[in-house]
């Protein structure tokens, strides 16, 4: 299997989020922004059900959700972006059961990993993106942009991402030979 690389252009990842609103399709955004903002696996993202984002007895959605990683056992405490509360408050009121990313056609089953490829696939191919694009790769686009733009320190990212190896987080960065070629040309020494 190819490895999947980040979406780079800011502009590109929005108009993936948009192609599905501009659809009414709440669950797709959702699927998507929640992906991008909360780093977890696909695997681990469609496991979220309702009650992992919205407290019932309160009646108002969780700042932040406590997810035990399916790959790697390893527990985490993820902040919620504004982007992802906005998502889930227009997808809440069209649930159809227990799981955030539920099925049409499965009573109360989350669509399948397959099955969120397809539909990034179908997306991305009509938007035109280039690229190896998959779910996987909203998980590295957050920190591409996080790393480039906001100049987030990779140790930082690689404790966010779980990674025990440098090499692994400097692989899901995306380095390209224009990124280094801009460090050593932008470099002012004197």
């Amino acid at each position: 299997m190819a490895a999947t690389e980040p979406i780079r252009d800011k502009k590109q990842f929005k108009a993936l989020a948009e192609y599905f609103l501009t659809k009414g399709e709440l669950r797709n955004y959702t699927m998507v922004v929640m992906d991008a903002y909360t780093l977890l696996r696909i695997s681990d993202l469609l496991r979220l059900k309702w009650s992992d984002v919205y407290d019932e007895e309160r009646q108002e959605f969780r700042t932040r959700i406590y997810v035990t990683e399916k790959k790697t056992g390893k527990k985490r405490e993820i902040p919620l972006h504004p982007h992802v509360l906005g998502a889930l408050r227009q997808c809440y009121p069209h649930r159809k059961g227990e799981y955030i990313f539920a099925s049409n056609r499965k009573e109360d089953k989350a669509i399948s990993r397959v099955q969120a490829w397809r539909i990034i696939h179908a997306a991305v191919t009509a938007l035109g993106i280039m690229g190896k694009i998959s779910c996987h790769s909203l998980r590295k686009t957050w920190g591409y942009h996080a790393w480039k733009g906001n100049k987030v320190s990779p140790v930082i990212l690689m404790e966010i991402y779980n990674h025990s190896d440098y090499e692994v987080t400097r692989r899901y960065l995306g380095v390209t030979q224009d990124d280094k070629d801009k460090a050593y040309l932008g470099m002012e020494l004197l």
